[in-house]
């Protein structure tokens, strides 16, 4: 008995024999510095490449005002009419000039064929004749002028109409009937050319876009993304434009604004696969295999990325760690 007491104990206090580690199934992945762009969030405004403005052509009073803001127009369309009384005065008085001149035209002619009849008869000489022929002539010519500056004065009343000079929607009409207007001011402004998102950088970062980059839109039902079309050299009130060509945009939402991703430049980042990150509780996991073959989760911090299917990994994992997909169900 005692013999089998004392084999017991040496068996239990024995090395115990090595376990093989269970093996771990899943994709694998050895995650690396990638490089990737450096995103900065900006606001952009949805507006048309070109802007077209309707001007008043003579000074007066605005006395009707046919559009207001998001109308459609077409080109040549009326939008409103300015109304000056001393061109109504003036074209009255010239009215009266064509009538004085119409009267010694008609005098000057049955002069000149009385003065030709009698010329004839050989009681006048030629020179009553050539002073007769003149005197219609001039009237004639006096009679041409005075019609010519009645239609100068009707065609100037006549530009009291607005016109839109090209086909588009209006953006601002705020001018309003009644207000006294000056040849020049703007009444109504319209979108001409195609839509675009403008943007404004501070000039040390507006310096670093480029033409045909891609910049990344976000809003509802707005395109996910856009080019950039063109870079003004010219910065203003130190901020640098540009236009981001985006198809799909809208007109009637036209000065509307947009939240977009503007690449400013380069870094160096980690980035894997949406499918290695496991969610709970709010937090993100991922699961990493050494050499050994043991498997253990870590926590890990996530950042914005470009791609919808991958994630930027801050911080929780080192380059060179090999990635473990999550279980099913897990």
């Amino acid at each position: 008995m005692a013999a089998l007491i004392v084999f017991l104990l040496g068996a239990c206090g024995g090395d115990p024999e090595p376990v093989a580690p269970t093996e771990v199934r899943g994709e694998r992945l050895v995650i690396r510095q990638q490089v990737v762009p450096i995103l900065k969030p900006a606001s952009a405004v949805i507006t048309s490449r070109d802007l077209a403005e309707a001007r008043a052509r003579i000074s007066g009073t605005l006395v009707r005002l046919n559009v207001r803001e998001g109308m459609i127009v077409s080109e040549g369309q009326v939008l409103g009419v300015v109304s000056d009384d001393r061109l109504s005065l003036q074209t009255t008085a010239l009215d009266a000039a064509v009538s004085a001149a119409e009267a010694e035209a008609v005098l000057a002619r049955d002069s000149l064929a009385r003065v030709q009849t009698l010329f004839d008869r050989g009681f006048y000489a030629q020179a009553a004749l050539d002073q007769a022929r003149a005197g219609a002539e001039a009237a004639q010519a006096h009679l041409r002028a005075a019609r010519a500056q009645r239609a100068a004065s009707v065609e100037t009343a006549s530009q009291g109409r607005i016109l839109a000079p090209v086909a588009g929607r209006v953006l601002t009409a705020d001018v309003p009937e009644g207000s006294v207007v000056v040849a020049g001011q703007s009444i109504a402004t319209i979108t001409a050319g195609p839509l675009v998102l403008r943007l404004e950088l501070p000039e040390a970062q507006g310096r670093r876009l480029r033409q045909g980059q891609q910049i990344r839109v976000e809003g509802e039902n707005l395109p996910a993304a856009g080019t950039v079309a063109q870079i003004y050299p010219a910065a203003v009130a130190g901020r640098i434009v540009a236009d981001i060509a985006v198809e799909g945009l809208a007109s009637d939402r036209v000065g509307q604004r947009v939240l977009v991703q503007a690449p400013l430049g380069q870094q160096e980042a980690l980035l894997a696969p949406r499918r290695f990150i496991a969610m709970r509780h709010g937090l993100a996991y991922v699961r990493t295999i050494d050499a050994s073959g043991r498997v253990s989760e870590a926590p890990v911090q996530l950042g914005d990325s470009d791609d919808a299917d991958t994630v930027r990994i801050l911080s929780g994992v080192s380059e060179g760690d090999t990635l473990v997909a999550p279980e099913p169900g897990r």
